[in-house]
């Protein structure tokens, strides 16, 4: 049984010419102890799809699905407790930009300990109780390769690097063992080196720990490396999903062949000053969304049928919706 099982599910926001689908039938499925890729462009609808997950909806947003569960619980019909019970100890989410999720007037320390829930807390006295917390706080450093942790404990948020700061996020996230850990785009703008750092340690609490990760990202390099499934969306609509393998040897879809193509290359025979390959347009705004396949107005396979939204088809285990797919190429 999935962890995370979704199958159609819909944002719509309020607008002043009526509702707008942010999400359009969007659905996934995330098995236990897998790392599993979210894929898209800046304004697809990714961090919609994490906010829906975490029930951050604000109220002038309308959700629904025909299913979204968790563990066989359906997260849409129960109440604010059971779902807080839920972000709690099973899922938790690490965000864009550490430094801006962290409060500026308290140390590292007294977040990281303040993060730690009281239940798991054995100590009986208060003095030994803040003592307890500080041992755990130490041990979650150390796990996720923060070994100065007298300097790190004492320090402010501007007081620390990025690396440092998404380390410490995941420690933050890691308090309550949680089965599912959603990683928001959790590299963007880090330089080379720093991306590789937190990215093994994601590969290494998944071997290990066996933590199950989404990882939202439009970062292709990145997540090929780690990641066993993708899921590719486009403007709010799930267009491809598979094994990484099978999608990066032979996409079927036409936006996610444009997003491999995009990935930059570091061949020999590469000639100099050749042309970056781009998919021509820009993702669409809510207030301007085009009929049918949203892809249309951009797609280089664009014909008259494009206006009729294209059924979810499979081959095997490879999901695709799209009415003229690359494998009709092949044949």
């Amino acid at each position: 049984m999935a962890l995370l099982d979704i199958k159609n599910l819909t944002l719509e926001i309020e607008g002043s010419n009526g509702w707008m689908k942010a999400l359009d039938k969007v659905s996934m499925r995330v098995e236990e102890g897998e790392i599993r890729a979210l894929v898209g462009e800046s304004g697809s609808g990714k961090s919609l799809i994490v906010r829906s997950i975490v029930g951050a909806i604000p109220e002038n947003f309308r959700i629904t699905a025909d299913r979204m569960t968790w563990k066989g619980k359906d997260l849409l019909t129960m109440s604010d407790m059971e779902r807080r019970l839920i972000m709690r100890s099973d899922i938790t989410v690490i965000f864009q930009n550490p430094l801006l999720s962290l409060d500026p007037c308290a140390t590292l320390g007294e977040q990281l300990m303040e993060s730690i829930p009281g239940d798991l807390v054995k100590a009986q006295w208060f003095w030994q109780r803040a003592k307890s917390r500080r041992q755990m706080a130490i041990k979650l450093l150390h796990k996720v390769g923060i070994k100065d942790h007298r300097k790190y404990l004492k320090a402010y948020p501007h007081q620390i690097a990025d690396d440092i700061g998404q380390k410490f996020l995941i420690a933050c996230a890691l308090v309550s063992s949680p089965k599912l850990l959603i990683a928001d785009d959790p590299t963007r703008g880090m330089e080379i080196t720093t991306k590789i750092q937190v990215l093994k340690l994601l590969s290494r609490l998944n071997e290990t720990r066996g933590l199950t990760i989404l990882f939202v990202s439009h970062d292709l390099l990145a997540i090929s490396s780690m990641a066993s499934r993708m899921t590719v969306l486009y403007c709010g609509q799930t267009v491809e999903d598979g094994k990484m393998h099978q999608l990066r040897k032979r996409p079927l879809h036409p936006y996610t062949k444009a997003l491999l193509d995009s990935a930059p290359s570091f061949r020999k025979d590469l000639p100099p000053k050749s042309p970056l390959a781009a998919l021509d347009g820009t993702i669409p705004t809510l207030q301007h969304l085009p009929i049918g396949c949203r892809l249309g107005p951009r797609c280089p396979r664009a014909q008259k049928e494009c206006v009729k939204t294209p059924e979810l088809r499979h081959v095997q285990d490879h999901f695709y919706s799209c009415h003229f797919p690359l494998i009709r190429d092949k044949q």
